[in-house]
């Protein structure tokens, strides 16, 4: 069986708002009397849109009707109706994603056509969707390395390491092109905190100066040594601190970084030299990027070529990969169906002990929280040797344990599993909950970080539900 479906990525960022059409060829690889196995063998992206600059009613409210109106437009100039589409991905990232009406946004564009995967990505989840995008994941693992992945754009830079393909951490700065915005020659706009940076190094500048390119340019050579410190390729001064989001955290000293791909507006200007028109986006972005390139500190790891710039975050969206948990399975009755729940993959290696996996959960727990507070996400790993009772005794307490703020929130607890173990694993940690969690727990099907998965009504019985897996589509 093979089928070409059309989809959708929409990316409303910080600073920008793109589309990314894409056509991807499916196939079942399982056997005829198999559970069905669809996978994509092929990727084309048929259109990719203009870049618009993300229309905003005030500071905290995004133009919703502005937005549906670009994305209108593009279906149309893409020749593409909502009928055609069998899937796609909203994200918005970056300062979009707090602002008050994120939700409202995605709802009424999630409408435009099929079954969306629906997500506002928080400083740490963008990290890992824009580093995916941009290529690092797989340069790590094809070069054996610690690749790190610079996603500077309008509002914030967005760093994820990777060795090996494993996330090792990730960080988000408030450093961008937008946080000093030009017009008519002059300073539109400073962010408090570049401000406040730029006086910390005797450079005055205020809203109403004449552009001034050499002290637009300090001020940008300061924030690149701001990056090369969040690598630790350079000490992190006093005032590094108090340049993370929302008072964030740094990345972790290990592994060392040994190599850079830059995604993002201001990612093109890193790779690329500049013309001559410095403020044609009526930002520091180029200025910035030329101070990113010459920086020395940066300059001492290797610079890798990024798969994608700009469009890294969502360049197309929405694999379905059809499964069904079968037998084995134990579920919360009046919890299904549910969907596009985020999916938290413990890697392989850090399932070698349950001290491990903990730590995995409990480090990873924070990326799926744009705001602060647990949102429902599915936890996932193979369960590989764990058969014998004591065995899944032993992972029900680690889960447990690792996972301890999502218990304590109002969402079920879902598990998904590769190997044959989803009864007795969800039974013991019912058990151990006292039965005063709702559990799901469903085994045989395979995922990575960043999927989504819909699971639905049980069926034959309560025997089984069918499974779908959703993966954001990056470059490969």
């Amino acid at each position: 069986m093979q089928e070409i479906i059309q989809s959708v990525g929409i990316d409303i960022g910080t600073s920008t708002t793109q589309l990314v059409f894409s056509k991807l060829t499916i196939v079942n690889l399982a056997g005829n009397y198999s559970v069905p196995r669809i996978s994509i063998v092929d990727k084309q992206v048929t259109y990719r849109s203009d870049i618009y600059f993300t229309p905003l009613r005030s500071a905290t409210e995004i133009d919703a009707e502005a937005v549906k109106k670009i994305v209108q437009e593009e279906y149309r100039k893409a020749g593409v109706a909502p009928a055609d589409l069998k899937t796609g991905a909203v994200i918005i990232t970056g300062e979009t994603a707090r602002k008050q009406n994120a939700n409202d946004v995605l709802e009424s564009l999630s409408d435009l056509a099929g079954d969306f995967v629906v997500a506002t990505a928080g400083p740490d989840l963008e990290s890992v969707l824009s580093a995916r995008g941009a290529g690092a994941d797989k340069l790590s693992k094809e070069h054996r390395t610690v690749v790190a992945n610079l996603d500077v754009g309008g509002g914030t830079s967005n760093i994820a390491v990777y060795e090996k393909e494993t996330l090792r951490g990730t960080s988000c700065l408030d450093i961008g092109g937008r946080l000093i915005k030009i017009q008519d020659g002059k300073i539109s706009y400073i962010f408090h905190k570049t401000q406040q940076l730029a006086a910390d190094h005797g450079i005055p500048i205020a809203v109403g100066d004449r552009v001034d390119t050499e002290k637009l340019s300090k001020v940008c050579d300061i924030m690149a040594h701001h990056l090369a410190q969040a690598l630790h390729l350079a000490p992190q001064d006093a005032e590094h601190a108090g340049l993370y989001t929302n008072d964030g955290k740094t990345l972790p000293e290990e592994p060392k970084i040994l190599g850079v791909t830059f995604s993002g507006g201001v990612a093109d200007y890193v790779y690329n030299d500049a013309d001559n028109d410095l403020y044609r986006y009526g930002d520091i972005g180029i200025l910035l990027g030329q101070a990113i390139r010459r920086n020395p500190a940066l300059a001492t790891v290797k610079l890798y070529q990024a798969a994608e710039t700009i469009r890294a975050t969502v360049v197309g969206a929405g694999e379905h990969t059809t499964e069904v948990s079968g037998s084995t399975i134990s579920y919360a009755e009046g919890r299904l169906p549910i969907k596009n729940i985020p999916i938290l993959k413990v890697p392989q290696e850090e399932e070698a002990s349950l001290e491990a996996l903990t730590g995995s959960i409990i480090n990873q727990i924070p990326l799926y929280m744009p705001e602060g507070k647990p949102e429902q996400i599915a936890i996932a790993f193979t369960g590989h040797g764990r058969t014998s009772f004591a065995d899944v005794q032993g992972l029900a307490a680690a889960v447990i344990k690792g996972a301890d703020v999502l218990i304590r929130s109002e969402f079920p607890l879902i598990l998904i599993v590769e190997d044959d173990i989803g009864k007795v694993l969800g039974n013991a940690l019912n058990v151990q909950l006292a039965h005063g969690k709702d559990v799901i727990c469903i085994d045989g099907i395979r995922t990575l970080s960043g999927d989504y998965v819909d699971i639905g009504e049980p069926l034959a019985n309560g025997h089984v539900v069918p499974v779908v897996i959703k993966t954001l589509i990056f470059n490969s």
